[in-house]
């Protein structure tokens, strides 16, 4: 029993210990939230592994029963390796729980031609309804830019290998096989 205590600790330590390394871009993103997930009531905290927000259509504190509808989450904390052309690209993503992606938020990004590629609403419209399972090609089912072929390419890779890595580790397995 000691022992678990103490594997505990420590596991609670490291995760501290990651989330003091992470950069925040949107330290409150309740806005954001309710973009990607406008029928949520409710929202946790930005907790798990891998870390993500879970979206309640009802408070399970009142409900406990209550079955989440989606979850959220930053690119950056799952592929923190993957940058744009400048550096890394903040991407909010919302999935619902059989796969299909509720959306996404460029939260900040550095890019030198962000205006015109990852910042306008049209990049991240094209993502809504995609699923998992969607090749997220550039040129194909994602919009080319020319002059931002760096920045476009990094930031669909983001968002489709983070989104199958939450889908994965988090949903049902037969959403992540669709």
């Amino acid at each position: 029993m000691k022992r678990l205590h103490i594997l505990a600790l420590l596991l609670a330590g490291a995760t501290a210990a990651a989330a003091a390394d992470r950069i925040y871009t949107a330290p409150n993103p309740i806005a954001e939230l309710k973009r990607l997930f406008p029928g949520a009531a409710a929202f946790s905290p930005l907790a798990g592994d891998p870390l993500h927000f879970t979206a309640y259509a009802a408070d399970p504190k009142t409900n406990p029963a209550e079955k989440p509808i989606g979850i959220a989450f930053w690119t950056t904390d799952l592929v923190p390796q993957e940058h744009g052309y400048h550096g890394p690209i903040h991407i909010l993503v919302g999935m619902d729980m059989t796969g299909v992606l509720s959306g996404v938020v460029v939260t900040y990004d550095s890019e030198p031609y962000g205006y015109f590629s990852v910042e306008p609403p049209k990049f991240a419209t094209q993502f809504k309804g995609k699923r998992i399972t969607d090749p997220f090609r550039v040129g194909g089912d994602v919009d080319a830019v020319s002059r931002a072929s760096i920045t476009i390419n990094s930031a669909a890779r983001a968002i489709r290998d983070s989104s199958r890595m939450v889908a994965t580790k988090l949903l049902p397995s037969e959403a992540a096989k669709e």
